[in-house]
Order: structure tokens, then C-alpha cells, then sequence
């Protein structure tokens, strides 16, 4: 274990080994999940001349970001392929988020084994679930959030340690890539400033009355029909749908930063008891905002605001703290104990991955479809069809199973009529796509049970050139087919 006066070198070899372990053990998946948003708007920057339709419900995430573009240029401007630079991304948004985590540990701890063991949970707990926002602390796989997370937490480090501008200047990195994800850490700023001064400005009044007027401040029309299906299919918008566990996973970190607060551990900084209670109202007011958003129907509209992912940069700090104390009173210089405590935490969080991604491969190199048919048939779609193909599936593809939530746009890099599961998200944020999406949607609504004539009628709607199915149909040409899947021209 390292000793006290390493605490002043920047320890980057011990960091870089630390996240080649975190992909090793919470893998990669391109293009899975929420990566099915983000992916095809990279690679848009990338290569303009992909996405001829279809494009609005990607792009109307990206147009509020320069993360796509950030991403897709570097690719531009290295000549490398774009997979191979997503892939390079996300392992530097790894390391940029345990270096931040190191230097916020700096803050909080005195003893390096401390300070350690901290970065260490956090890299052996990026799969954990947030409570109540369909959120892990870090994806495996490449998003916005992938370098929103370590420029905010390099916010918070600046923030608590007086070194304001800074925090401002990592604020706006934040804000940059991913602008829903800063505006938290700027909310956690503002109650550290109402704590800070709660004699003089009893901020407890003001800070209630701040979030009881936010929804009168927004100008969040009802919604209904298609808009208010998608709005509504996000159940974790919505307090009232949570189980118990999920309520677990509020309340047990905010009562035990209450006790940190009061009672700080053995040899920690006073930076730990000043994070610990500004954490505390940023939890309380973003868990009574969303109580308010679902208990009043004339709000519901205000749920796609999301005010509970403020647990997600609540997660990633309490975490540190709690791998900072262990270290503190239960690791200390004792390999043993560390192996004892990490060995079985790197296996389960492994074990998590294989059970979400069951016929994936663990590590989806750039490029390789491993054991998953879906993603050799769209590995065979990116190399054997035009860029300008436009493709039709069965809107739940998403869900099928052996698929393992990998979206199309974002593997096969061609366009494709709207699906039910990851573009009803872009609706439910973005409702004036929700005409288009339904139309869409019912037009490819059980596609793999289509006629010869279904397609003809499809094709006159919409300018769809292939289809993905389950099965090669009468009358229709399949270049590929392995038994399970056939991509077919129109």
C-alpha cells in the first residue's frame, strides 16, 4: 500500500492499471442501451453522409450537446476507425473519473490507504444501479455521461477545496457534454452555499420555496397520446411506481451522510463533514421535487426533468466516502483484507454484466460480433449495403431475445423506422416526435409476420429499401441469412 507522502505524486500508473481493471471486469458494449442514442450521433459527426432518415430521434439529444462532436471529429481528425476511438473514449472517461476521485479523496482523507481504497470501490462499483433513475454509476459503454460524471466530481473537488473558478471552469466542461448532468452539480454548489450561511439566510425557507416554485417557472405543456405513452412507459420518472428497494437506496445514504455529518471518522479533512452536509439537503430537495412532479397530475409533464438523477453524482461522492472510511478503519496497509473485500466485489459486479448481456461478449471489441447474431447480422448490414439504405424492423427488436438491447443505428451505422423501446425514450423527452414515432412504430408493427404485400405497402409509406426479420420471406431476395436472421431487400 502506498504511504503518506506518495499522497503528493500524481499516482497515474496505479490509475491506469485500476481502469484497464474496471473494463475487465464491467465490460464494454458498443451501441447497447442508452449508447443507442448517443452512438449514431458520433458517428454522424463522424461521417455526415450516414442517417439520411430517421435522424431527429438521435440528433434532437445531440443538438444540446458537443459531445457528439467532440467525439466524432477526434475520429475525423486521428483517421482511425470510430469504434476503435468510442472504444478509446470510454477507457480515458474511466481514468479521468478515478483521477478526479482521487484528487476528491485528497479533500476528505489524511492516510493514502484511505484515499485508495475509495478510487478502488468506486472502480469495482461503476455497474451499481442508482436509485430511481435507471442510471449506473458508470456505463459500460460509451455516453455523454461518460465524461460529464469526472468533469463534474473535478467541479465538486475545486468547489469544497475554495478554489471557485476552477469549479466553474469544470462546471462548464460539464455543461458542454452532457448540460442535465452539470446543472446538477451546480444544485449541490447552491445548497453548500445555503449551508454555509443557514444563520443568516435560514436557508431552509428559501430552499424549499426554490423547489416548490420550479415547476411554475418551466413552460411544460400537458401531454397526451403518443407523448404521454412514452412519457408514462418511463416508470422511473415517477416516485409512486418505485419498490422499496429502490426507496432503500435514498434513504440509507442520506441517513448515513446525517451521521457522518455530525459525527465525522477518524482522521478525515474538515472538507468531509461540509460535503457530507451539503449533500444531505441536495438529496432531501431533489426527492421532494420528484414527490411533488408525481403526486400532482397538472405536473406530470415536469417528470422528463428527472430531478432524482441528482442521486447519480450523489452516488459516485458517497461511494468514495464510504471505500475512503472501510480503508480508514478496516483495510489499512493489509493486502489480505483487501483481497478479501475486492476479489468477491470485482466477481459479483462481473457476474452482473454477464447476466445483462447474456449473449453478448463480455468485452465487444471494435469490429467483432462475438457470439451475438444480432450483431453479426448488423456487422454484415454496415459493410454489404449503401449508406444511404433506409431499413425497417419489428419495433421490440430491441427486446428479442439474444439481442441484449444493442441498437441498430448505432452497430449496422445505417438508418431505420423508429423502434418502441430506445426511441419512445427520445419521445418521452421530446414530444413533438411523438406523431412521427407512432406512425412509424404501427407501420413496422409485427413486420416478421408480413406478407409480400405488407411490404409493398410499407415501401409506399416510407423509403425503406431492407428489412432485418426472423426468417426469409416469399418473394423477397436475402443476401444474408444464418438461420436465425435474414436481411432482405425491398
Amino acid at each position: 500500500m502506498p504511504t503518506v507522502s506518495e499522497d503528493t505524486v500524481f499516482p497515474a500508473a496505479r490509475l491506469f492499471a485500476l481502469t484497464a481493471l474496471a473494463i475487465a471486469i464491467h465490460g464494454y458494449h458498443l451501441g447497447a442501451d442508452d449508447a443507442a442514442i448517443y452512438i449514431p450521433a458520433i458517428k454522424r459527426a463522424a461521417d455526415p453522409s450516414l442517417y439520411p432518415f430517421g435522424d431527429a430521434f438521435f440528433l434532437s439529444h445531440a443538438h444540446l450537446s458537443l459531445f457528439p462532436n467532440l467525439i466524432g471529429g477526434s475520429a475525423r481528425l486521428v483517421h482511425l476507425p470510430v469504434d476503435t476511438v468510442i472504444l478509446a473514449w470510454h477507457a480515458f472517461g474511466i481514468f479521468l473519473l478515478l483521477t478526479a476521485a482521487w484528487q476528491f479523496l485528497g479533500l476528505c482523507f489524511r492516510n493514502s490507504h484511505a484515499r485508495w481504497c475509495g478510487v478502488a470501490l468506486l472502480a469495482a462499483t461503476l455497474s451499481v444501479p442508482v436509485a430511481g433513475t435507471a442510471l449506473a454509476i458508470m456505463d459500460p459503454y460509451l455516453t455523454a455521461r461518460s465524461l460529464s460524471t469526472p468533469a463534474t466530481l473535478f467541479a465538486v473537488t475545486a468547489w469544497f477545496g475554495g478554489r471557485r473558478l476552477h469549479a466553474l471552469f469544470w462546471l462548464a466542461a460539464a455543461a458542454a457534454v452532457h448540460p442535465q448532468m452539470a446543472a446538477y452539480g451546480a444544485a449541490l454548489f447552491a445548497c453548500d452555499a445555503l449551508v454555509r450561511y443557514s444563520v443568516r439566510l435560514r436557508w431552509r425557507e428559501p430552499a424549499w420555496g426554490m423547489a416548490a416554485a420550479l415547476p411554475f417557472a418551466l413552460d411544460f405543456a400537458p401531454v397526451s397520446g403518443p407523448a404521454r405513452a412514452c412519457l408514462l412507459s418511463r416508470a422511473f420518472f415517477f416516485v409512486s411506481t418505485w419498490t422499496w428497494y429502490e426507496w432503500l437506496g435514498v434513504f440509507a445514504p442520506l441517513l448515513l451522510l446525517a451521521w457522518w455529518r455530525r459525527s465525522a471518522p477518524r482522521n478525515t479533512l474538515p472538507a468531509f463533514t461540509g460535503i457530507a452536509g451539503a449533500l444531505l439537503p441536495f438529496g432531501v430537495l431533489s426527492t421532494a421535487i420528484a414527490l411533488v412532479f408525481d403526486l400532482f397530475l397538472r405536473l406530470e409533464s415536469y417528470a422528463r426533468l428527472q430531478p432524482m438523477r441528482s442521486f447519480h453524482l450523489l452516488y459516485v461522492i458517497f461511494f468514495l466516502l464510504v471505500g475512503g472510511v472501510v480503508g480508514e478503519y478496516a483495510l489499512r496497509a493489509r493486502p489480505l483484507r483487501w483481497a478479501l473485500l475486492f476479489v468477491p466485489i470485482a466477481c459479483g459486479m462481473l457476474l452482473v454484466d454477464r447476466a445483462a448481456y447474456p449473449a453478448s461478449s463480455h468485452l465487444e471489441w471494435p469490429g467483432a460480433a462475438g457470439r451475438n447474431s444480432w450483431l453479426s447480422a448488423f456487422l454484415w448490414v454496415r459493410t454489404h449495403t449503401p449508406k444511404n439504405a433506409v431499413f425497417a424492423l419489428d419495433p421490440a427488436y430491441m427486446s428479442a431475445r439474444g439481442e441484449d438491447a444493442h441498437g441498430f443505428r448505432a452497430v449496422a451505422e445505417r438508418s431505420v423506422l423508429a423502434d418502441a423501446v430506445k426511441d419512445s425514450g427520445a419521445v418521452s423527452l421530446f414530444p413533438r416526435l411523438a406523431a412521427e414515432w407512432s406512425r412509424e412504430v404501427a407501420a413496422t408493427q409485427g413486420l416478421n409476420s408480413f406478407t409480400l404485400s405488407d411490404y409493398r405497402t410499407l415501401a409506399t409509406r416510407y423509403p425503406v429499401t431492407w428489412i432485418l426479420t426472423d426468417h426469409v420471406p416469399a418473394g423477397l431476395t436475402c443476401p444474408y441469412d444464418d438461420g436465425t436472421l435474414a436481411v432482405c431487400r425491398l
